[in-house]
């Protein structure tokens, strides 16, 4: 494969204030620097999904499942953007999730998480648990931001920028090994689950 892989970055928290569109920013605009990827973000505040499973959605519910499924369908590679909330991740995310199956199927998964003194790494392993059940592949290395509001300035540029952007470029480069393979792979031999 050789064209750039579809990167989804999903911005998880639907709160009033949240702080997920000031990260997702910074994360998509270092996205958007590489070659390899092709970056599309997915804010689940802009395209809720509904609450209720059921076999028969309604027209209304059908039409939010038309507007993520797609670019979740179409994506080689996802990176989740959480805040941590109550030791976990979002409900909003949650439910997205569970409203998919083979579209996170045998494809790699980075996390940028932000939050109080953990940084969102309690939700990130939560979240690791989750996506294996889903034959996703996650990947070791993430971004975290601890105590993320005084992370950032006015402007949305975090303060102190080489340390992030150092383990951005990690992850990064480890969702594009993964796509890649898993691409390749899957075009070679279609994933059985």
């Amino acid at each position: 494969m050789t064209k750039p892989l579809r990167l989804a970055i999903i911005v998880s928290s639907t709160r009033d204030g949240r702080f997920g569109p000031v990260v997702a920013s910074w994360f998509t605009g270092l996205a958007e620097q590489r070659a390899d990827f092709e970056v599309e973000v997915v804010d689940l505040a802009e395209t809720p999904l509904p609450a209720r499973m059921t076999g028969n959605p309604t027209p209304d519910e059908a039409a939010q499942i038309a507007a993520v499924t797609p670019k979740f369908a179409e994506a080689d590679a996802f990176v989740v953007v959480t805040p941590e909330y109550n030791h976990s991740y979002p409900a909003a995310l949650k439910n997205a999730i569970d409203w998919h199956f083979t579209q996170w199927r045998a494809k790699p998964i980075g996390f940028v998480s932000y939050g109080g003194i953990s940084g969102g790494l309690r939700a990130v392993e939560h979240l690791r648990q989750v996506f294996a059940e889903l034959h996703a592949v996650t990947v070791r290395d993430t971004v975290s931001f601890h105590n993320a509001g005084g992370l950032f300035d006015g402007d949305g540029v975090p303060r102190e920028p080489e340390g992030c952007g150092r383990a951005a470029g990690v992850m990064l480069d480890q969702l594009a090994w993964w796509g890649r393979a898993l691409h390749d792979a899957n075009a070679r031999t279609p994933y059985a689950a």
